[in-house]
């Protein structure tokens, strides 16, 4: 990545509910939705991406010249094995993390690379992975208030062409399951539509304190790196900027793949 350069119109940030990483090979109405909202977004300089499949203790940021792709999942067909996603990294952007974020201390990784959190929905927005990617992980030593605060010192970088994605599911429950794919759970439900209501309503404060959103936040979030990059994206949310949905929908009973624009 170059120096950086100011734009007068900021980058939107993204929140992409990624679901099952068949996503990245097969042609779903979610994979069609990533591919189209790119459309509508000046080309990125470079991506930041959050990913619920990076938790450390301890912030870091991926800092290698070309991140390795990784196949963090079991029981999947061996296409899926077989996709490589060889984006370059970008140092100076990590570097730049590092420095921007005053909150915690982020430090460099050179081991880690890119999970199916990020080149499963990349290489279907950038199928050329021409654009350099880095990593963010999540620390889960933190408070979801304090990931939020991380999320709002990245700010700076939508004016420098930085595209800054989290990707997670808004409701994730991987122990209720329903593998015969029948109707989502009514808690699914609730908490998904109560989630949208929020996020349009700017009630940020609320959809970090998810706790005390009752039952079926409970169930939609039974542990929370899901979420987490939700709320990374809407610390980004400037006064008065749009927010919208680029994608929605329930699978397997108990995940939504609701997809969040900010700006």
């Amino acid at each position: 990545m170059s120096a950086p350069t100011e734009t007068h119109t900021p980058m939107p940030a993204l929140f992409i509910g990624h679901g099952n990483p068949m996503n990245a090979i097969e042609e779903t109405e979610y994979s069609t939705a990533w591919r189209e909202v790119t459309t509508s977004i000046p080309r990125p300089k470079a991506i930041i991406c959050i990913s619920a499949h990076w938790e450390t203790e301890g912030t870091f940021v991926t800092a290698m010249r070309q991140p390795r792709t990784i196949h963090d999942f079991s029981g999947f067909p061996d296409e899926l094995y077989q996709v490589q996603y060889s984006a370059p990294g970008s140092p100076d952007l990590a570097d730049r993390i590092c420095r921007l974020v005053s909150s915690t201390t982020v430090s460099l990784d050179n081991q880690w690379g890119l999970d199916h959190g990020t080149w499963s929905v990349l290489r279907r927005m950038y199928p050329k992975a021409d654009i350099p990617v880095v990593q963010i992980s999540l620390d889960r030593t933190r408070f979801a208030h304090e990931h939020y605060k991380l999320g709002a010192e990245l700010s700076a970088l939508r004016n420098e062409g930085v595209l800054i994605i989290g990707s997670g599911n808004i409701v994730h429950n991987l122990r209720l399951l329903r593998w015969d794919a029948s109707a989502a759970y009514p808690w699914v439900l609730e908490f998904d539509q109560l989630a949208a209501a929020l996020i349009l309503e700017g009630e940020h404060n609320r959809l970090i304190d998810y706790q005390a959103l009752g039952e079926a936040a409970n169930l939609a979030i039974p542990t929370n790196e899901h979420y987490l990059p939700m709320l990374y994206i809407l610390a980004l949310q400037r006064p008065d900027a749009p927010v919208s949905f680029f994608a929605e929908g329930l699978q397997l009973g108990s995940i939504s793949m609701r997809s969040v624009r900010i700006g």
